[in-house]
């Protein structure tokens, strides 16, 4: 069974996914809330495998909620759920970490399409958002979020995975997974790879750390 948090300051719009989603028997709506400081509040206490995530809301908007919740709870996958078909939304979301983006007006068979999807470890774009993306993604590599990069910065400086986590006041696994994902995201294998590329991009400047 699939824990889903709808996260929409729109009651009709989150009404009406989580009644599109109880027609599943593999789906439970755990919850609906309204923001993203809801969410991060209650985030131990939900569980959710699956947070579906609107983007533009009141107080902590959806960016910030999904780098908060993947922080606590790394597992979470946050789908984006949004109107908005633009690159700039699109990338930005998939940078900040949502496992994937559906466009608010998709048919409602692709909402549970894109959950499974994401459940199985994929990222899923649906096809307005794919291709926003594609003319951005051909030019370059996914962005690291600001925390990836201080993470990068971290490793770079030779630290373990447990002393990152020290410095940083989060957990190992947390550390572990932005690690894969820096990794995926610059297509480096190494922790070597990683040093040499924070050296060749500046972001080992003015650390006191050099080559």
């Amino acid at each position: 069974m699939t824990r889903v948090v709808i996260v929409d300051d729109h009651p009709l719009v989150a009404e009406g996914i989580e009644a599109i989603l109880d027609g599943y028997d593999d789906i439970t709506v755990v919850a609906t809330l309204s923001g993203g400081q809801e969410i991060v509040d209650r985030l131990e206490e939900l569980a959710p495998d699956v947070i579906l995530m609107d983007l533009n809301m009141p107080g902590i908007g959806g960016l910030s909620a999904t780098e908060m919740i993947l922080e606590q709870r790394p597992e979470t996958r946050v789908l984006v759920l949004s109107m908005h078909d633009t690159p700039e939304y699109v990338s930005t979301a998939l940078g900040h970490g949502a496992s994937g983006y559906v466009l608010k007006d998709v048919p409602s068979e692709e909402v549970k399409r894109a959950i499974d999807a994401v459940m199985a470890g994929e990222r899923y774009l649906c096809t307005g958002a794919e291709g926003a993306l594609r003319p951005v993604m051909s030019g370059g590599r996914e962005q690291l979020t600001n925390r990836e990069q201080v993470v990068l910065l971290q490793l770079a400086q030779g630290k373990s995975n447990k002393e990152v986590a020290i410095a940083l006041d989060i957990s190992v696994r947390t550390v572990e997974t932005h690690r894969k994902n820096i990794k995926r995201k610059l297509g480096i294998s190494s922790t070597a790879g990683l040093t040499r590329y924070a050296l060749e991009h500046g972001v080992l400047q003015g650390t006191g750390v050099n080559g």
